[in-house]
């Protein structure tokens, strides 16, 4: 008994505060990194940053000060901590080549929850796709194009390219292009036009719409009928009034030509 109190005072004299002096900076890691995790997640929600980026850089803040909590416990015993350090950036590394497409459709995913180039509800177009955007996750973004098919787009493949958020704003231009007949009225063309599109509700008076000749084709003189309206209103407006369109100028007895080429015939005794 005598051998043993004197091996326990020994160890105790020797580790306990080393061991004691590890515990308290294990209980400090974990209250800091507790710490850590509640500032940065009120900064995130300050600034309107997706929930699922605010967990998740939260959760990354709380484990990466206790790692280094532990880092600093096992220094207290003397531990080298600089081969741990070169172990978890060498795995680090591996992982992060293993995993670079993965890596960078969460960047991608990050980025795109942060900056908020669209939101769910938007239609946009990217990367080949065009739909309505059901879900944003941290790797994929989901679409659902018009005719119901469910499509998941890689984020870093969506963020590298060039996107068309068609929700964005609330209202839109429309222009419609209109082709008649060089022998038609031009004017009387117009004013058919410039009618159905003051007599349509769903089209803005401010800015005032507009019916222009954009072209001089080959076949047919080029008219663009321009106006603003609502988002919502767009394709309901497209369609009816391309319908009334054609119906008011063929009351009108206004022509909508077919593509057409004159071709001059030259005989053999008329070149001689």
């Amino acid at each position: 008994m005598e051998n043993v109190s004197t091996q326990l005072a020994y160890y105790f004299s020797t580790y306990g505060l080393q061991v004691l002096g590890a515990i308290i900076i294990l209980i400090l890691g974990r209250i800091g990194g507790g710490m850590g995790r509640r500032i940065v997640r009120k900064l995130l929600e300050k600034s309107n940053v997706d929930v699922a980026v605010v967990n998740f850089v939260g959760t990354l803040t709380y484990f990466v000060i206790l790692t280094f909590a532990v880092l600093a416990a096992l220094a207290k015993f003397g531990i080298q901590t600089a081969s741990f350090v070169a172990i978890l950036a060498a795995a680090g590394f591996a992982i992060g080549f293993a995993l670079q497409g993965s890596l960078a459709n969460f960047a991608a995913g990050v980025l795109i929850l942060v900056l908020r180039p669209f939101k769910v509800g938007d239609y946009i177009m990217g990367a080949g796709e065009a739909g309505t955007v059901k879900e944003i996750q941290l790797f994929t973004t989901v679409l659902d194009t018009p005719d119901n098919i469910k499509i998941m787009v890689p984020n870093g493949k969506l963020f590298s390219d060039t996107i068309r958020n068609i929700s964005a704003y609330d209202t839109r231009r429309l222009d419609i292009g209109i082709g008649i007949g060089y022998s038609s009225d031009i004017q009387q063309a117009h004013d058919v036009i410039m009618g159905l599109i003051q007599a349509d509700e769903r089209i803005f008076t401010d800015p005032a719409p507009q019916v222009m000749v954009s072209e001089l084709a080959d076949s047919s003189v080029n008219l663009t009928a321009r106006f603003w309206l609502k988002s919502g209103d767009y394709w309901g407006v497209k369609f009816d009034l391309t319908r009334a369109i054609k119906e008011g100028l063929d009351a009108s007895g206004i022509e909508i030509p077919f593509p057409q080429r004159v071709v001059h015939m030259v005989s053999e005794a008329g070149s001689a």
